[in-house]
């Protein structure tokens, strides 16, 4: 089985675009979304739309959450909630219904999929350091071999072992049964690692093969649209660098 993951749509659906055409080429058997297919960019509805159709399996991200009344963001900075605002207002009442569905987290046999921590996925803990996934040595037993998670918009890897945790720095590797994994898939639609380009990933149970994929898209374009939109200017700048 080849799965396509990804995370951190944020209304990008020149990104979105994007994506799904570089995957073509990957033999994807079962597509899933870790959440966060609103907020920030300008094409809720147009994100919502593609991920209904090809996604086996969503989850629920903080924002989507935000939009659909799902959690308190009253605490979010002033342009994040009118961001969260503008969105709800958008969505139709079919994408609405949507969101206000999706899961926490999904288990399939030994894979995890969560937005954020799987230690309480409701939370949408961020895990981007080895001190945060220290945290969850103490439910080494209940962790599946492998927990796939977006939230942070970076390309974190861990792998725990015998009380410890270690880095994985690389763009492919082989996962190895005798540890297990937190592995964070990156954004679609609003990077924030330096490098501007989308990110996906890829895992092949059959060679359990996991594999980062950066994919170009017209940035001016889900710049634009932000601006015209009349949401944060920033928004729409950051994605130009990737931060």
């Amino acid at each position: 089985m080849r799965y396509g993951i990804f995370s951190d749509v944020h209304g990008n659906i020149e990104a979105l675009t994007a994506v799904m055409k570089a995957y073509e080429n990957e033999r994807i058997d079962r597509f899933v979304c870790l959440g966060d297919l609103v907020g920030y960019g300008a094409c809720p509805n147009e994100v919502v739309d593609v991920v209904k159709k090809v996604a086996s399996v969503c989850l629920l991200g903080n924002h989507d959450a935000a939009v659909a009344g799902r959690m308190d963001y009253s605490y979010y900075y002033d342009a994040a909630r009118h961001a969260l605002d503008w969105c709800a207002r958008q969505m139709t009442a079919e994408n609405m219904a949507f969101l206000k569905k999706l899961p926490y987290n999904v288990r399939e046999g030994n894979l995890e999929f969560c937005h954020g921590s799987p230690a309480v996925p409701e939370e949408f803990e961020y895990i981007f350091t080895r001190e945060k996934a220290r945290e969850l040595l103490p439910t080494w037993d209940q962790m599946a071999n492998v927990t796939f998670i977006g939230h942070s918009h970076l390309t974190r890897c861990f792998a725990l072992k015998g009380g410890e945790v270690f880095d994985v720095v690389a763009t492919e590797f082989q996962v190895q049964p005798d540890h297990k994994y937190i592995l964070t898939v990156g954004s679609v639609g609003q990077p924030r690692d330096y490098d501007n380009r989308s990110c996906c990933t890829i895992f092949d149970t059959d060679t359990q093969t996991f594999r980062f994929k950066r994919v170009e898209y017209d940035i001016e374009s889900a710049k634009q649209k932000i601006i015209d939109a009349g949401l944060a200017y920033n928004f729409g700048a950051r994605l130009l660098v990737g931060i």
